[in-house]
């Protein structure tokens, strides 16, 4: 349908899921971005989002951003400025790549995705955007963002720790990240009850896909290409867990399950 309509994978699990019909009716949010008007209001008014993008070796991450109201500032109908610079694993950012920025109002359950290219990096960033689009409020839990507490990620390693499984054992929210070599990167919200994401071992959990949207824009992306990076904040200590890894998309008889395979940590 063109770069401003679904790609490959999206139609492919549209169909497989047989809602294709009901995801054509909805093709339009994906039109140019215009960030004037009341996508643009919301934005400025955000203190939370959340920026998935490649590191300097390729390595693809989702980072949480936060700021006082206008932190995000629609800069024109195609333009977004971010005025806070992402710290560890993106703190090191290289211009010119696509981003998938996603921001959220946790406690009026509200979120916009902006998917664009990232033109200038420093203390601001400056997303030239593609897409932008709201989605439906479901599965987001309320919380309040603190800035204050907001931690650095000071560790790397390639497994996952006992305090890292007990913090997404505990999650009820989580942001995913993914990828599509023609589209480039997206950041979506994830949500449900603690417990609702699956720890199998050090190197791999899994979760539901809950019914949405339909448009399946992050199970498009993995259907094509499986590099995805999922972020859980913890929204008590202000610390956040970053995952980098690989997605896989499995058809069960009762459901669809996503397994990520962890590839490396960051907090």
């Amino acid at each position: 349908m063109g770069k401003t309509g679904f790609h490959e994978g999206e139609l492919a699990v549209q169909r497989r899921a047989g809602v294709d019909t009901e995801a054509g009716r909805l093709a339009g949010m994906l039109a140019p971005a215009d960030l004037s008007g009341g996508i643009g209001g919301f934005l400025a008014g955000r203190t939370f989002a959340a920026l998935t993008a490649r590191d300097r070796d390729g390595r693809l991450w989702t980072v949480p951003l936060t700021g006082a109201p206008g932190f995000l500032e629609p800069a024109g109908a195609g333009t977004l400025l971010v005025h806070t610079a992402p710290e560890a694993p993106l703190d090191d950012l290289p211009a010119g790549q696509p981003v998938g920025l996603l921001a959220i109002e946790f406690m009026k359950r509200r979120r916009v995705r902006v998917n664009g290219t990232l033109a200038a990096t420093g203390e601001v960033l400056t997303i030239e955007a593609e897409q932008a689009y709201g989605n439906c409020p479901r599965y987001i839990h309320p919380h309040v963002v603190d800035a204050a507490k907001h931690a650095r990620a000071t560790t790397r390693r390639d497994a996952l720790s006992a305090d890292d499984i007990a913090l997404i054992q505990q999650a009820d929210t989580f942001i995913l990240g993914t990828t599509h070599p023609e589209r480039g990167n997206d950041a979506s919200h994830r949500g449900g009850e603690p417990g609702f994401v699956y720890v199998e071992d050090e190197h791999t959990l899994w979760w539901a896909d809950y019914p949405g949207n339909n448009l399946f824009n992050s199970l498009g992306n993995i259907a094509v290409d499986p590099t995805a990076a999922l972020l859980f904040p913890d929204f008590d200590s202000g610390e956040a867990l970053h995952l980098s890894g690989r997605a896989t998309l499995e058809w069960t008889e009762h459901g669809r399950l996503i397994r990520f395979t962890v590839e490396a940590v960051a907090r």
